[in-house]
């Protein structure tokens, strides 16, 4: 049913759906130009996966969407993600939507995920008992002036093919393993979610080896995102995962991108690295969790 808050004048709630697909991407790209974040964000995969959850809520003004929010009702925890139009901010709407997403837990605990991280909105979350859990950079690189960086002595690096596809697997696994909260996946499943992918380069990815000819790091492209780089414990610190960014880079350079991507945790070390092969900052994204009384 179509409501209007008294105190904000002029502003329509009711529910969203596929149908106002037009209108949730125009308020993602406003506050992504605003705040940065993920610019996949803007897109129908992860607009529909994080706001057309079970219940949903929007504030429209003169038929234009200024506030929305999706809650996913059918899972514990719960999970919800939010957006306020800039100009329509520091009116409470961010807090009223953190009120109705609160009422549709219920008893559940509540994950809030954003992809355009903003101050504001983590001092709300905050203030409302939200926990961080997790905060990720979002860098890019222009592609207008490229990083040279040499081969490390005994390393030669190859394109990746699905003949490979163990080796890759067992690169990931042990450039992985000893980092915090590292869950291994089964071989079969990791692999076969690249190979579902429609935009997994293969081409552009690179295995690097060894003087004995055995895997040493890698790194994946999706699209022109560089998706993951793994260097294994006995190799760091030679400048092996530099090498593989630096030539990864190139590549998307060849192929015609004109920009490159990746997103890296808050408290990577990687993140200086990357920086200083010329990826910005572009934005941050975050989760947040309130667990229920």
């Amino acid at each position: 049913m179509d409501r209007t808050y008294p105190g904000v004048d002029a502003l329509t709630w009711k529910e969203f759906g596929e149908e106002h697909l037009a209108g949730l991407t125009e308020l993602a790209e406003v506050c992504l130009a605003a705040d940065g974040g993920l610019p996949l964000f803007a897109g129908p995969p992860l607009l529909r996966a994080r706001l057309l959850q079970t219940r949903t809520l929007g504030a429209w003004h003169d038929g234009a969407l200024v506030a929305a929010i999706g809650v996913g009702t059918d899972r514990r925890p719960a999970t919800g993600t939010g957006l306020v139009h800039p100009a329509w901010r520091g009116q409470g709407l961010g807090s009223r939507l953190l009120s109705w997403a609160d009422e549709q837990a219920g008893d559940a605990d509540l994950v809030l995920t954003t992809e355009s991280w903003s101050a504001d909105a983590d001092a709300l979350f905050t203030a409302r008992g939200f926990d961080q859990t997790f905060l990720e950079w979002v860098l890019r690189h222009d592609l207008d002036a490229l990083p040279g960086v040499a081969a490390p002595d005994g390393v030669r690096t190859e394109p990746i093919t699905w003949e490979i596809g163990p080796e890759l697997f067992e690169a990931y696994r042990a450039s992985f393993a000893d980092r915090p909260g590292f869950v291994e996946p089964e071989a079969d499943e990791w692999l076969g979610e690249l190979r579902e992918d429609d935009e997994y380069r293969p081409d552009l990815s690179i295995i690097a080896r060894g003087p004995d000819g055995a895997a040493v790091g890698f790194l994946n492209v999706i699209d022109n995102w560089i998706d993951q780089v793994g260097v294994v414990p006995g190799w760091r610190h030679r400048r092996v995962g530099a090498y593989l960014v630096a030539s990864a880079l190139r590549a998307l350079t060849a192929d015609g991108a004109g920009e490159a991507w990746l997103c890296v945790n808050d408290n990577n070390p990687a993140a200086a690295l990357y920086r200083r092969l010329g990826f910005h900052n572009a934005g941050r994204r975050a989760r947040y969790l309130r667990r229920h009384p």
